[in-house]
């Protein structure tokens, strides 16, 4: 089913519900897609920026490390 098909069958569902007004509809629609948003953070396991310059942080303290004792391993 195409997007188009998709948004005239919600369209449609809406105004046999009731929901006659441009406002409710657009509600409708944003909370939809809020939704889909959301399932599709989920889905691919994003992270916050904040996060992901924590972690980054912890990489660069272990690389240090590493090099560190690879040296001494070498001598």
């Amino acid at each position: 089913m195409s997007n188009s098909e998709k948004l005239l069958k919600t369209l449609s569902s809406l105004i046999e519900n009731g929901i006659l007004t441009s406002k409710d509809i657009q509600k409708e629609i944003s909370t939809d897609l809020k939704f889909k948003r959301d399932k599709l953070v989920d889905k691919l396991q994003l992270v916050t920026r904040e996060e992901f310059e924590v972690l980054k942080k912890l990489v660069y303290k272990q690389e240090k490390i590493i090099k560190k004792l690879s040296k001494k391993k070498i001598k």
